[in-house]
């Protein structure tokens, strides 16, 4: 196991993401936490709330920040099943979250038919001279099932 890689938060994220896929939604799932405690974990609500901003991370960002009383997410990290897309890792910025731990790339749902812009976490982590730190890969078998679950369920839709 990576050091970087609290496999008990990324496992909460994917059980989420489980749940959100039997409930009809996408197979994405994120969990906010901060000094070891689960502050929020929730999965992809864009087809519940027709919304095409309901982005597992965009949901529980929103969902952490109302527990809390606060927009300000310091010291948390977010556990994400996919590389969080730009529009949700601007949110994290914003919310000066400080660590983005994922399991599998943006590639990767490209592959299943998202429609994902392909600009690394990386490059605008980078380009954007943000201090968030990047953890990849983290259980990505076990994200990359979600994906492959969802599929064969035939929930076609994607965004």
């Amino acid at each position: 196991m990576d050091k970087n890689c609290d496999n008990n938060f990324m496992n909460l994220a994917v059980a989420k993401a489980s749940e959100g896929i039997e409930n009809g939604q996408t197979p994405f799932g994120a969990c906010i936490v901060k000094n070891n405690e689960i502050i929020a974990c929730c999965h992809n609500r864009v087809w519940e709330l027709t919304d095409i901003t309901a982005h597992a991370e965009i949901v529980v960002i929103r969902e952490a920040c109302n527990k809390l009383g606060v927009v300000d997410l310091s010291g948390c990290v977010i556990y994400s099943t996919t590389e969080p897309c730009p529009m949700c890792f601007t949110a994290i910025h914003w919310a000066k979250i400080g660590k983005i731990v994922y399991g599998v790339s943006i590639e990767d749902a490209k592959r299943f038919g998202f429609s994902e812009l392909t600009i690394s976490n990386r490059e605008m982590r980078d380009a954007g001279k943000s201090k968030i730190k990047i953890v990849s890969g983290c259980l990505k078998d076990d994200s990359l099932k979600l994906f492959n679950i969802w599929k064969n369920r035939d929930n076609s839709r994607v965004y």
